[in-house]
């Protein structure tokens, strides 16, 4: 019975783009919002991932973007 319950409690969890933590399309406030952590740090890391990649965060970034559906 324990189980039970516990599987009611569970939520599924679904990845949206931010409304409201958006600089440019939401993504990394989406991110954020998901992971449950602030969205500063998840741009701080997407923009040195970035340098660090030599541009390819930008394509993710754009991908990411098509993808990822914007809350409603």
């Amino acid at each position: 019975m324990a189980k039970k319950e516990a599987k009611k409690k569970e939520e599924v969890r679904k990845l949206f783009r931010s409304k409201s933590n958006r600089v440019i399309a939401g993504v990394c406030g989406g991110i954020g919002e998901y992971f449950a952590v602030d969205p500063v740090v998840v741009r701080l890391a997407w923009v040195l991932f970035t340098l660090l990649s030599f541009g390819t965060g930008i394509l993710i970034y754009i991908i990411a973007w098509l993808i990822i559906p914007e809350r409603k």
